[in-house]
Order: C-alpha cells, then structure tokens, then sequence
C-alpha cells in the first residue's frame, strides 16, 4: 500500500477514535444510539470519499491529508485553522451535554434528519473533489494549479464549505441537541473569515481568478453572498 494511503487510514481511524472518545466521555455512557449513528453517517462518508480519492485521484489525496494550523503557509490561515478546530470541538461537545442533561429533547425524526443533512455536506464535498483536484487541505497554490469554473464552482466560488456547513448544522440535530445548533455561529463565522482570506491569496498567486470572480459572483450562498 502507498505510503499516502497508509497515512489517510491511519489519520481516519485516529480521528474517529479521539471523536468517540470527546462524544462517549462527554456523554458519560455508551448507551447513546444517536452518537453510533452519527460516527457512522460521519466516519462512513469520510471514508467513502478517502478510497474513492485512492482510487481517482491519489494527488488530491495527498493535499487532503497535510491539515492543521503548523501545515498553513499565511499566518493568518494559522489562525483561522486553530479557531476553526477550537469551533469545531465546541459543535461536538455542546450537543453532547445537552443531550446528557436534558436541555433540550430532540425527536428520533429530527436526529436521522441530522445524520441526513452530514452525508448530504460529505455529497457536496464529494462532488468538489470530484470536480477540483487542486481542492487542498491548506490555502495554497501549488504548480500548474488552473482555476476550476465548472461542476459546483459555475455556481458559488467557494462550495466546499457549503457542504460543511450543511454537514455542521446536522451535527448537533443527529446528536439531540436543539441548543446546539447556536454552536454554528462561531465556526461560521471562521469559515466566512477562511474563504475571504482564501480568496486574497487565490486573487494573488492564481492566474485567472480576478476573472473567474467578475464571472461567478457569489462566493457561497447562490444568489445570494
């Protein structure tokens, strides 16, 4: 097996193992079903799409797996990269004690509707890579990098992170958490901060993007920002 491949399955299970951990610690129980169903529409999609970029397209593989605020070149990206985690941790969390003491209760329907709406944003995401092979992990451009203006990209500039925030707003509903959803705010508010720096250095560095912007003109949400 390619190194490549060995370093996405062993970064994969780490993550669903430390996942499991922050969801099962913080519930305080193993009987939790909708954190099992949860992990698997999460950890299912997500390796769904690591063996289809296996298969399809190793390179992209390799930019998807050098993640984290050290790997970011801007400094500002660095930044970003640790609210982002911070934020992150804070949508797994909160839902958790919520559901463990009760704050608020979540019908069985509205918990699959969750998982639903994560495998949908691991659908868009999907359909980026599939689309992007340049879609890396960090804000970069790399050689022979050309802009992509076909696929989901005819119509927002930046769809990758609608699939995550689809994905992050069925987060805390397949964990039964009403009051969780507010947990979106902050990590929104990164991504926007992300794309909008991200869109700097692509203005920068990428030849044609200053182009590709005048011809699609939103940046996440069609016809609309």
């Amino acid at each position: 097996m390619k190194r490549v491949n060995v370093k996405a399955f062993i970064g994969s299970f780490t993550l669903l193992v430390i996942t499991a951990a922050v969801l099962f610690g913080s519930a305080w129980t193993l009987d939790y079903w909708q954190a099992w169903v949860f992990l698997i529409a999460f950890f299912g999609s997500a390796f769904a799409i690591t063996i289809y970029l296996m298969k399809m397209d190793p390179a992209l593989l390799e930019r998807r797996i050098t993640v984290g605020p050290t790997d970011e070149k801007e400094t500002s990206q660095k930044i970003i990269q640790s609210l982002a985690q911070a934020s992150f941790l804070l949508v797994i969390i909160f839902p958790v004690l919520d559901h463990r003491f009760g704050w608020s209760i979540v019908p069985p329907y509205v918990n699959i509707a969750g998982d639903i709406l994560v495998v949908i944003g691991f659908y868009i995401v999907f359909l980026v890579f599939k689309e992007n092979t340049y879609a890396s992990a960090l804000v970069e451009v790399t050689t022979g990098q050309k802009v992509i203006a076909t696929g989901p990209y005819a119509w927002v500039r930046h769809p990758m992170y609608i699939g995550a925030l689809i994905l992050l707003i069925g987060t805390p509903l397949a964990l039964g958490s009403w009051w969780g959803v507010l947990t979106i705010i902050p990590i929104t508010a990164v991504i926007i901060w992300r794309l909008l720096d991200e869109e700097r250095v692509l203005a920068r560095d990428l030849s044609g993007y200053l182009e590709y912007k005048r011809q699609v003109r939103c940046r996440l949400v069609p016809f609309v920002w």
